[in-house]
């Protein structure tokens, strides 16, 4: 909330700093200007305020009043004070924008299993910035707090979370191509969550405790559509009646089309350090320990990219068999996504098509058409190059995957350091355990298909097609499922079973007419 609210607010005074002086007539025209993306109603009930304060204009969110005006609220007890702005105008036309956030909340509601709360406090919370409405975006904004805690308590579950210090920063400018390009970066010390689930039906009484001394977020975006997004919020304001947006639908779809593609690129990373994870079973840890996540916008060859990564793993082996310890990683990169994933046409012809005076608006025709149309483009699965490694052994995977069918079409490689000692862990494991007893030939087997690569390690190249086939390293495993003939058990008087794959015919000379069509069934292994 302490970041949400400012930018909200600020993502409103889209209309030039009107003049030097501060006074009431500029109120009113800043309340005019907030009113277009919160509506009237906001400032009728109470919600929004704007009033003079000294050189600068206050805007009060009263977020009680707001809460009273939703319909059909469950909140037994909602206590929190009114959250506000200092904005300033700035001769060259953007604003000064400026807010103490300290703040503290409790509510209380009946959800579905009884009684729940929540509260939280943010402590000495502080933001300074300059927003430009040109961009429609902060040129740059610096924000910090002394900490903060944060208690929800439900039937069966409650959580307690703790920080010390953080500051933030944000900065934008115009993109090259439009829009606007933006880096964000967020530092929190001392992060203590505890969760405790305790249900007496199941009989699970968990607690788990996560904490790290500092937790980081890193965020950049290029081309972001801040100008035509805020049209479109605008325009959902002034068409709240379902009439009247029906009656100006050819108006929302001109501007949905001028958010496209929304952003050419985002990109964030959570960062944890010396993060560890206390639970029942033992602490899990790492030294360093991120999460990240970047999307291309709409686009006709569009990206997606997760990746998971950790230094210094430590992970409990009370719970575990001695034999496994040797092949616990300590460090893992791993790296997925999606390639080549059209949205664009997809959007736009959704945005073509769709019509408010019909229910639905897209018919179900056109849905399996849009959809049989992406899947025509061939987007990819990626694995990116992806390792899971110990002082002694390191697994390495990469590859891609498509769905031109029902089955899908892909080429993994995997390659290992240390096989030897994977197979020693799993040979030791297998006098002891039944399974890894069965499974250990199957473990020989495996590197015997390997191919030895220079450095020793071992590699496979492993190709899955859509009819059904496996080869590794280029032999062949399996081969391409049985065709299946939709006329097969029918009457066929023809006299020619032969053409149907079976084996129940014969030729003239009283040999084995069935090879003549049954070559697919001849490939199975």
């Amino acid at each position: 909330m302490k970041r949400i609210l400012p930018l909200a607010f600020a993502l409103a005074l889209s209309a030039p700093a009107f003049a030097q002086t501060v006074d009431d007539q500029g109120a009113k025209q800043l309340s005019d200007n907030l009113a277009r993306y919160f509506g009237k109603q906001a400032f009728d009930k109470g919600v929004l305020k704007v009033s003079v304060e000294g050189d600068a204009y206050k805007i009060a969110l009263d977020v009680k009043a707001l809460v009273n005006a939703l319909p059909e609220q469950k909140l037994v007890k909602f206590d929190m004070a009114p959250y506000a702005l200092m904005v300033k105008p700035r001769s060259d036309g953007s604003w000064d924008v400026s807010s103490n956030f300290s703040q503290g909340a409790s509510f209380d509601f009946d959800g579905p299993e009884g009684r729940q709360s929540m509260e939280f406090t943010i402590k000495d919370g502080k933001l300074t910035s300059v927003y430009d409405p040109a961009l429609a975006a902060f040129t740059n904004a610096t924000s910090s707090l002394s900490g903060m805690t944060m208690t929800s308590r439900q039937a069966k579950q409650q959580a307690d979370v703790s920080t010390g210090a953080g500051t933030a920063t944000v900065t934008s400018t115009k993109s090259a191509n439009g829009g606007v390009d933006f880096t964000a970066t967020q530092k929190v010390s001392s992060f203590i969550e505890k969760i405790k689930i305790d249900d007496p039906n199941s009989g699970m009484n968990f607690p788990l405790t996560l904490k790290t001394p500092e937790l980081s977020v890193d965020a950049n975006g290029k081309g972001v559509r801040t100008k035509p997004l805020l049209d479109l919020l605008a325009f959902a304001v002034a068409n709240e009646d379902e009439t009247k947006l029906k009656a100006n639908q050819a108006e929302l779809k001109s501007l949905m089309l001028a958010a496209l593609p929304i952003w050419e690129r985002v990109d964030g990373n959570y960062g944890f350090k010396d993060f560890e994870v206390e639970s029942p079973v033992g602490k899990f840890g790492a030294t360093q320990f991120s999460t990240a996540f970047g999307m291309d916008g709409v686009s006709q060859n569009g990206k997606v990219d997760y990746a998971i990564k950790a230094t210094g793993l430590t992970i409990p082996h009370q719970t575990l068999p001695e034999w496994t310890v040797p092949l616990l990683p300590t460090d893992i990169d791993l790296n997925f996504g999606g390639a080549n994933i059209d949205l664009d046409t997809m959007a736009k012809k959704a945005i073509e098509a769709f019509d408010l005076n019909k229910n639905p608006p897209l018919s179900d025709e056109f849905g399996k058409t849009l959809v049989a149309d992406f899947k025509a483009k061939n987007p990819k699965v990626v694995i990116g190059h992806s390792t899971l490694k110990n002082a002694d052994i390191e697994v390495a995977m990469e590859g891609e995957m498509t769905f031109p069918g029902e089955k899908p079409d892909a080429t993994v490689t995997i390659d290992v350091a240390g096989y030897d000692k994977v197979v020693d862990a799993l040979k030791e494991g297998a006098k002891s355990d039944e399974q890894m007893a069965q499974a250990f030939p199957f473990a020989l087997a495996v590197k015997g298909f390997g191919k030895t690569l220079s450095d020793g390690r071992l590699e496979w190249v492993i190709n899955t097609k859509a009819d059904g086939s496996i080869a590794v390293n280029g032999a062949m495993l399996k081969g391409p499922d049985e065709v299946q003939d939709d006329s097969a058990g029918q009457d066929d008087s023809g006299g020619d079973d032969g053409a149907n794959g079976t084996d129940n015919s014969t030729g003239d000379d009283g040999t084995d007419g069935g090879d003549n069509g049954g070559a697919g069934a001849k490939l199975q292994p």
